[in-house]
């Protein structure tokens, strides 16, 4: 397959190339040749402010394959990756068995041979993921798993936490933490502050994620090694990372998409698709990991991909699961929060996330293999039934006219472009 990128703006930080409008021809999977004009008659892509990245990486999503594929399967959400302009997904361990064996390792691997996405593997730290009993972490390292997580629950148990980071550093492999203290957040639905008040429903407090980043970083300096902190909603834990990074400690951390854009403000109307755990806190929190972004103390953008049937989610706000469909609006997401600063934040959702997994990085260079994201920030679309490609609708922006829209992905060889209407 040959086809021509037609003036599109390279974005890739660190790269002569960067914020340079260029031509790219692609011959059989390769970059043969960049610049500033190309005569070419095949096929050509092109789009009004075209621009052009790396592949992207979503450090965190979940299709619930296996065990639960009537909310998601990885078909449907390597689909669903391709639309948000995905080539590579870190799916969490929580399925139906747990991620815990070289066989539940090995299943997503196969999927690769034949998918434009690559999934990659998180393990589970713990048996079940329920917090006791360690796992065969170095054999499931020589599997292929990318690193070890008990994905949706925090890691609660403090002996568990140290004896996992002192395990992984025979292998240099990464812990990810998602950092809540549950008996803080039991029976919780939301934010605990004014709002949570005012509509009467019992809040989850910021204590409980702050209480564990400061308990994992002070075993983290006991103990050595690299944590990841997935989720991260509020002010005072990016601080506490700031100060820590400054310190030298091996950490790092993600904030999920949309906490960059609600707060616990656009619950007022009960909308259970904004009922997520973390829970969406205040104006002030959602500044500061803004902000976060912007200076490079928070290293990932996750789309936090967790779809439900809607039996799940048509329910009292109390009665309705955690979790939200966003892959697909990632991008649509980030252009509105950042606008044209967007261009010097790219490396969140491409260099960045490989540099902290340990991926080898894609270059927009000639003789590279072609490993792109194609997006428009000015082109609208709209998400809907016609356009959504998860199985689940479970999003705060189904239904909604959005701006900045994904125009394609080449990866392995193959090019995908989004077929849907403005």
């Amino acid at each position: 397959m040959e086809f021509l990128i037609r003036a599109g703006e390279i974005l890739q930080p660190n790269s002569p190339l960067h914020k340079t409008k260029k031509d790219i021809l692609v011959s059989n999977g390769k970059i043969t040749q960049i610049a500033d004009s190309i005569d070419f008659e095949g096929k050509v892509i092109s789009a009004e402010h075209l621009k052009v990245s790396v592949g992207w990486v979503d450090m965190r999503a979940h299709y619930n394959d296996p065990g639960q594929e009537h909310k998601e399967d990885i078909e449907t959400g390597a689909k669903t990756a391709l639309a948000g302009g995905f080539t590579d997904v870190v799916l969490l361990p929580n399925t139906h068995p747990i991620v815990s064996t070289k066989n539940s390792v090995s299943y997503y691997q196969r999927f690769n041979k034949d998918s434009q996405v690559d999934l990659h593997a998180i393990a589970a730290v713990t048996v079940g993921c329920e917090g006791k009993e360690i796992t065969e972490m170095i054999d499931l390292h020589t599997a292929g798993a990318i690193a070890f997580s008990d994905g949706i629950k925090p890691i609660w148990h403090t002996d568990i936490l140290i004896k996992g980071l002192q395990y992984l550093q025979k292998f240099d492999g990464l812990l990810i933490n998602k950092p809540e203290d549950r008996l803080l957040t039991s029976f919780g639905h939301m934010n605990e502050g004014e709002v949570s008040t005012m509509l009467g429903l019992k809040g989850m407090p910021t204590l409980s994620e702050t209480l564990m980043v400061e308990r994992d970083l002070s075993l983290l300096a006991y103990a050595g090694g690299k944590i990841h902190f997935s989720l991260i909603s509020s002010a005072e834990s990016v601080r506490l990372i700031r100060e820590a990074k400054a310190n030298g400690l091996k950490v790092t951390c993600d904030v999920g998409v949309n906490y960059l854009k609600f707060t616990d403000d656009d619950l007022n109307d009960y909308d259970t698709n904004l009922k997520v755990n973390p829970p969406y806190r205040t104006a002030a929190d959602r500044d500061a990991l803004i902000e976060g972004v912007k200076d490079g103390t928070i290293d990932a953008i996750v789309s936090d991909h967790l779809p439900h049937d809607e039996e799940c989610k048509k329910l009292e706000f109390d009665l309705a699961d955690f979790g939200s469909s966003n892959q697909q609006t990632y991008f649509s997401v980030l252009n509105e929060v950042f606008g044209n600063e967007l261009d010097n934040l790219v490396d969140h959702f491409t260099d960045r996330p490989r540099e902290v997994l340990g991926l080898d990085k894609p270059k927009i260079e000639v003789g590279q293999d072609a490993c792109l994201t194609l997006f428009s920030p000015d082109q609208p679309w709209e998400f809907n039934s016609k356009t959504n490609q998860s199985k689940s609708v479970a999003s705060p922006l189904f239904n909604s006219k959005l701006k900045g829209k994904v125009i394609g992905v080449v990866n392995k060889g193959a090019l995908f472009l989004n077929s849907y209407e403005d």
